[in-house]
C-alpha cells in the first residue's frame, strides 16, 4: 500500500506531467507495480498515467518490453543496461511520451558481492529524447524500505525529465 508521502509525491508528479501534456508508462521489476499503485491512487491520474508493465522475471522483460536475452545474460537483470532497455521498451510498447523503469535486488536474499541487496537501477526515457539512469545503493535496509525508496527515486528521476 502506498504511503501518504509517496502519494503526495505522485500527486505533484502527475500535476507536472499534466501541465506539460505528457503521459507516463512504467516498467517495474523489484517494485512489482508499486510506482503504478502510487500513481493510480491519485484520482484523475488516468489522463496522465498510460500503462504499467510489471516485468518481474527475465522472460517478462524480454516478452513484454523487448529487452534482448543477450543483454540480460551479459549484464544481468539488475544493471544499467537492462534498466535503460526496459525504459526504452516501455516507450516502444506504449504511446506514452515518458517512461520510467526499475530493476534491483530488494532482498532479503538474492544479493551477491557484485550486486548486493539494496542495489537498484532506475532509468527514464523520453520519446525522441534521451535516456537517464540512476544507480541507487540503499543497503540491506529491508525489502519494504528498498521498494519504497526505489519509488521515491524513480518519481524524482521522472520529474527531472519533464
Amino acid at each position: 500500500m502506498p504511503t501518504p508521502d509517496l502519494i503526495q509525491t505522485a500527486t505533484l508528479l502527475l500535476e507536472e506531467l499534466r501541465a506539460e501534456e505528457l503521459t507516463l508508462t512504467t516498467a517495474e521489476s523489484c517494485t512489482g507495480g508499486l510506482i503504478s499503485a502510487c500513481l493510480t491512487e491519485v484520482a484523475g491520474s488516468s489522463d496522465v498515467f498510460e500503462r504499467g508493465f510489471v516485468t518481474y522475471s527475465n522472460s517478462a522483460k524480454t516478452q513484454m518490453l523487448g529487452v534482448p536475452e543477450e543483454l540480460i545474460e551479459a549484464h544481468g537483470a539488475v544493471s544499467m543496461e537492462v534498466a535503460c532497455a526496459m525504459a526504452e521498451g516501455a516507450l516502444a510498447y506504449s504511446p506514452a511520451g515518458l517512461s520510467v523503469s526499475v530493476t534491483g535486488v530488494a532482498g532479503p536474499g538474492g544479493g551477491s558481492s557484485e550486486k548486493p541487496v539494496g542495489l537498484v537501477h532506475i532509468a527514464t526515457a523520453r520519446r525522441g529524447g534521451t535516456v537517464n539512469h540512476l544507480c541507487c545503493t540503499f543497503g540491506d535496509v529491508g525489502r519494504s524500505q528498498i521498494r519504497q525508496r526505489s519509488v521515491v527515486e524513480a518519481l524524482r528521476l521522472v520529474r527531472s525529465m519533464i
